[in-house]
Formats: structure tokens, sequence, C-alpha cells
């Protein structure tokens, strides 16, 4: 059945030389844990996107039972937890994967880092590397807000005063993510929901897509 389907896509499309593309490709024999231990280091990147992939598919779960408004947000993450079958469970994926992925891309940086992976040619694939990091930090700190309990409450509070520190733009900057300057209330809620899944998203998959095909083009860096 499923060669068939396979087949009838192939017929259509020729998706054939895409998947020999990827599926042939040479992986170096210095990233192959059968040959060197040390290769270990070079899987926290996929490890990293793994666990991306994890908190996309969580994600859309708990956006199919979330109300984004400060009368029913913490309701609904409390119904699912308590009614929806496995709700729970999928939540606290969603909710530890956020420090996961965090900790997977720290590992992968100083990996880069410390190996000069970053040097020529690569400088790009740093900087958009980069950029992927400050994305996952951000949507840390807007979905840190989304359950709408105390604690959310009150370290959303003082993330937003050390935006309103930044120079030059932190009063502008406090306004436009937390909508009112004066309080954390409806609009900060809304706002950050927005930029949690519509935003943020829409840059990391972008990022992503530019960091695999310049990966793809420089090919993995070589050990030390």
């Amino acid at each position: 059945m499923i060669q068939k389907l396979y087949d009838w896509i192939d017929e259509r499309i020729d998706v054939a030389p895409i998947w020999r593309d990827i599926a042939d490709h040479e992986v170096p024999e210095h990233v192959n844990p059968a040959y060197h231990f040390s290769a270990f280091v070079y899987c926290f990147g996929g490890l990293t996107f793994f666990v991306v992939v994890i908190q996309v598919l969580s994600g859309m779960f708990l956006t199919m039972y979330y109300v984004p408004d400060i009368e029913n947000a913490w309701k609904s993450v409390y119904y699912l937890q308590s009614q929806v079958a496995h709700g729970q469970i999928v939540r606290g994926m969603h909710h530890w994967g956020a420090s996961v992925v965090i900790v997977m891309l720290l590992l992968h940086t100083m990996r880069v880092f410390f190996q000069g992976a970053y040097k020529k040619p690569r400088e790009l694939n740093w900087m958009v590397g980069v950029l992927i990091f400050f994305v996952m930090l951000g949507l840390g700190f807007t979905g840190y807000l989304l359950p709408w309990d105390n604690k959310a409450y009150f370290a959303t509070q003082v993330g937003l005063d050390i935006a309103n520190q930044v120079p030059f733009i932190g009063p502008e900057l406090k306004t436009l993510l937390a909508g009112d300057p004066k309080i954390v209330g409806a609009q900060t809620l809304t706002r950050f929901f927005a930029i949690h899944v519509f935003f943020l998203p829409g840059a990391l998959f972008a990022l992503l897509a530019v960091h695999f095909i310049l990966i793809r083009r420089q090919g993995i860096a070589g050990p030390l």
C-alpha cells in the first residue's frame, strides 16, 4: 500500500531524485560514533531539532484547548490537564521540553564554538544559529505567561521590567510586548500568545530552513 502511494506520487512530481539526494548523502567518518566515541558531540544538533519537533507537535495539540484570555486561560490549562485524555502528559512534554531545548541548544552552540566550526566558510551559519538561539529564548519567555498563574504573572512582570531597561528603546519595547505599559493584563496575554504561536515559530522555521541549507551546501565541519 505504501509503495503504491509512493509510486503514485513519484509518477506525478518525480520525488525519487529528491529522496535519493537526501538518503544517499554521505556522512563524514568523524561524525560516526561507530568510528569515534567523540562523534557523539555531533548529535547535539540533531537532538535539538528532535526536541523542537516535539515542541511543535505538542504545542499544536495544546492550542486546540487553550483559550488566550485572562478569564479562561488558567481554566483551559486546568481542563486540559484534568479532563483531556493524555493532556497532562502532552502538556508535561511541552513544559519540560521548553527547558530541554535550551540546554540542547547551549550544548550544540558550545560544540560549534570550541571546535571552531564557526570559522570560514561557516560564519553565516553561525550567525543564523545565534538567531535561532535568541528565537528559542523568546519562545520560552512568551510561553511562560500563557498558563496565567501567579508564577507566570510575576515572572513576566520581571521580564518586562528588564526589557524596559534596554537603552534608547526600552519603554517602547515594553509597550510593544505588554500592550499596556503599566500592567500585565489581557493585552499582554493575547500579544504573548500571538508572538508565541505565530511570529516566533514563523521566524524559527525560516531560520531552520536556512540553517539546514547551509549545512548541506558547506558540509559538516571537521574535527579539531
